[in-house]
């Protein structure tokens, strides 16, 4: 698995479709279904999100999530501490989950400025026909 991590809008996706080629329809966003991507991983530990197994926390999510391809997830932790407890709760689930994911990854990837720096494993190779000209 390859875990794409960085702040919202910080270049994932569009890293996500360039080393792996395959067509959008193959990405779920926020969701856990059978594709073989998941895109913003925060989100189904959203409060309220309808998401199988996530009432139960984020351990459920590690043993679906860590068989996906490609897994991304905003960084949610690096502002001000929420006042609010079910946010500051949200956003220490998305830590220990995406420490659970990291742990599990080949390659552990963050996001700056459209840039990928490899925190772990090699920089996948650019899939062909894939990304810029």
């Amino acid at each position: 698995m390859i875990l794409v991590i960085g702040g919202a809008g910080s270049g994932k996706g569009a890293f996500v479709r360039e080393v792996r080629g395959g067509p959008e329809r193959d990405i779920a966003r926020g969701a856990l279904d059978g594709r073989p991507c998941v895109a913003d991983a925060h989100e189904l530990l959203r409060p309220g999100a309808d998401v199988p197994g996530a009432a139960q926390g984020w351990e459920a999510l590690v043993g679906p999530l860590g068989a996906k391809a490609v897994v991304t997830c905003d960084e949610v932790g690096c502002d001000l501490i929420p006042l609010d407890a079910g946010l500051a709760g949200w956003r220490e689930s998305v830590g220990r989950l995406c420490c659970a994911l990291a742990a599990r990854a080949t390659c552990v990837v963050r996001m700056t400025c459209g840039i990928p720096q490899a925190i772990r494993g090699e920089l996948p190779r650019r899939a062909a026909g894939a990304g810029r000209p």
